[in-house]
């Protein structure tokens, strides 16, 4: 077991990442999950747990985080009235089903196979945030039938091999259909509680090799005690700031810290 003089900085370093993941939960609808995930691999790692299934333990303790976080930026943007409850109630079907699929593929991978996926997203919606151009749209509706059959469950299984919510690709697949963004950022929100409950009761039942001490399932209950603690205080903090500050520069920035991060992961699952 590390001494206390390690550990001190790591937990300094959890609680600060924690707290700004909750800030950009609710800023951005993006759940948090993009900033806990690298944390806690990184944490993880310094400690000596970096088993086969390390990546598994990092998804899942993200996405339970997410599950209150969400759930918190939900009810806060709600008092607000932007939530579109439509929306929610007729993608949850979809995604749900989605995240169902991704715990089964993400417990058959290994870590060095879900680092590459999580890099290669994180830099695909680092891009678009960077470099995204707010006038661009498919459509003026979000889409029904077929084509919210196919793209609903994407989002839920993509989300859960990165261990995020939904609004890193909820947010900019509803404003390519026209949704207004501090609309599109409140009800990824909900997207989040979607993706994450079932994922995380799946992850639960999920045997683990060489994970780190206190961990149920693929869970490890004292870092997501820790980073729920932060978050649930911050979102409220983002969810405020969303609706009175400019979202394209806030958006640019966070793009760009995607992109190093994403780089990063990859650079760690080719190269150790």
């Amino acid at each position: 077991m590390p001494d206390i003089m390690t550990l001190l900085p790591l937990l300094a370093l959890l609680l600060v990442a924690s707290g700004f993941a909750g800030i950009l939960a609710g800023l951005l609808g993006v759940g948090g999950g993009i900033v806990l995930v690298p944390v806690f691999f990184y944490i993880f790692s310094w400690l000596g747990y970096d088993g086969p299934m390390l990546m598994q333990v990092c998804l899942a303790t993200s996405l339970g985080t997410i599950i209150l976080t969400s759930l918190r930026s939900v009810q806060a943007h709600n008092k607000r009235g932007a939530v579109d409850w439509s929306i929610l109630r007729s993608w949850a079907p979809g995604i749900v089903i989605g995240a169902i699929l991704g715990v089964v593929v993400a417990a058959g991978l290994k870590s060095d196979a879900l680092e590459v996926i999580f890099g290669l997203l994180a830099g695909v919606i680092g891009l678009y945030l960077a470099f995204g151009k707010d006038s661009w749209r498919i459509g003026s509706d979000m889409p029904t039938g077929a084509t919210r059959a196919a793209l609903s469950p994407s989002v839920g299984f993509m989300s859960v091999l990165m261990g995020i919510g939904g609004g890193s690709f909820g947010v900019p697949l509803m404003t390519l259909f026209n949704v207004p963004m501090h609309r599109a950022v409140a009800t990824a929100a909900g997207f989040g509680v979607l993706i994450a409950v079932p994922s995380v009761i799946g992850f639960l039942f999920l045997k683990t090799e060489a994970a780190p001490p206190f961990t149920l399932g693929a869970v490890n209950v004292p870092a997501f005690a820790i980073a729920v603690s932060m978050t649930l205080i911050t979102a409220p903090i983002g969810a405020r700031l969303a609706h009175s500050l400019p979202a394209k520069s806030l958006k640019r920035i966070f793009g760009i810290f995607l992109l190093i991060v994403g780089l990063n992961m990859l650079r760690q699952a080719v190269w150790g």
